[in-house]
């Protein structure tokens, strides 16, 4: 009996493991394909003289190093002048990045001393928004020329409220395992999203380069940690589809180190926690209402944030005790031997980074590894910051101009 129960553990924690982080992509490939078979995919294209007016919102706090590089980035955007409003809100701001930004007549700033969160300086600047729509981006990432324009484009369909655009890591010859990581996380992480889309709705956006229908947007608790998902999937929740754009990009630098890395992982998974609690319609099955996007959710989200990471570790030690349980299956040493070569593999990748020694192949499961370990730490960073939306700056590599 306890054998049955092992053995069930395991082979549930193997199977949810595998489902998460590779059966759904593989799900969502092959149901892609079928969908063009009989839905072909059609091309929006809209005329030169129907782009609206679009206001390019930038949140930011002590972001005096970014203010040069942004604003030239945001000049070379290649949307009519006079259709492009673009407004920075900087909350709390105690660096230079206010007088550095009257440097630049084209823009609106609105800035208050109390620092009180991205989400609630988000809350408050949307107040002075005027635009149909509006396009939500980092003051330390860059867009390429055609941004604005692609972005908007997805809107021609009325059932999108919002489009996400897609993030890229600048990947360097000499990347340490955060950004190297990163880099290889979002690939697989952006070809998921532009499936998801296909099948039905992207599941979330990143807060680097998105964009919603005005009328659309919410006022969000102060303390929400996940602004950019939060509010995409609030949009969601209405029956709008979050559309993605891939020919709208936000290029922006991996973590400058682990540590940083780590500061933004837990506080990513821990707003994924309280994202799960805030979105509790998502979780009831209901086959007339959101049905699909529901499935979308559970697979490409919830258990990223929950379960699976638990699981994976725990699999190691059932499947050591399955090895030398009384006749036992030849199977459980084929599988014991390759989880021990993935943590040697993810060990190794540890000391080739310390080291900064350039062997990118060992930083992916050390990635995986320190991913799913920030999930489960999370947790007591989430019971630790309850309510309270600000958090701790993780920094960049630096980008030379």
């Amino acid at each position: 009996m306890w054998e049955i129960l092992l053995q069930f553990l395991f082979w549930g924690s193997v199977g949810i493991v595998f489902y998460t982080y590779i059966g759904y992509g593989i799900f969502l490939f092959l149901c892609v394909k079928i969908k063009v078979v009989f839905h072909p995919q059609t091309t929006l294209i809209p005329s030169e003289d129907s782009f609206p007016d679009v206001t390019l919102l930038i949140a930011a706090y002590n972001e005096e190093d970014s203010i040069d590089m942004k604003m030239e980035n945001c000049r070379q955007l290649d949307y009519p002048r006079e259709r492009l409003h673009i407004i920075w809100i900087t909350d709390g701001s105690t660096d230079n990045t206010n007088q550095k930004l009257t440097n630049y007549s084209e823009i609106t700033i609105y800035h208050q001393p109390s620092r009180n969160g991205k989400t609630a300086a988000l809350n408050r600047g949307m107040q002075f928004v005027n635009t149909p729509f509006t396009v939500f981006t980092d003051a330390n990432t860059m867009l390429n020329r055609e941004a604005i324009r692609e972005i908007i484009v997805p809107f021609a369909d009325p059932n999108v409220g919002c489009v996400a655009g897609e993030k890229r890591i600048l990947v360097r010859d000499k990347d340490t395992a955060s950004s190297g990581g990163e880099g290889f996380y979002w690939k697989y992480e952006s070809k998921l999203k532009a499936w998801d889309s296909q099948l039905y709705s992207t599941v979330g956006a990143a807060g680097e380069l998105y964009a919603i229908r005005t009328p659309l947007f919410e006022t969000m608790p102060t303390d929400t940690l996940l602004d950019d998902f939060m509010l995409s999937m609030r949009i969601a929740c209405r029956g709008y589809k979050i559309a993605y754009c891939d020919k709208a990009y936000a290029i922006e630098d991996g973590s400058a180190d682990m540590k940083n890395e780590e500061k933004r992982k837990i506080r990513i998974a821990a707003g994924g926690l309280q994202s799960i609690a805030r979105l509790k319609p998502l979780l009831i099955p209901n086959p007339f209402q959101l049905g699909l996007l529901r499935f979308q959710y559970i697979s490409h989200r919830v258990l990223r944030w929950s379960i699976t990471p638990i699981l994976l570790f725990i699999s190691f030690p059932l499947n050591i005790i399955l090895t030398f349980w009384p006749e036992h299956s030849p199977f459980y040493n084929a599988i014991l031997l390759l989880q021990i070569l993935f943590y040697i593999f993810a060990i190794l990748g540890y000391f080739m980074q310390q080291k900064q020694i350039k062997i990118k192949i060992l930083f992916i499961p050390y990635y995986f590894l320190f991913m799913n370990l920030n999930v489960i730490k999370a947790f007591t960073y989430l019971k630790a910051n309850k309510g309270s939306g600000i958090w701790e700056k993780a920094y960049r590599k630096p980008r030379s101009k």
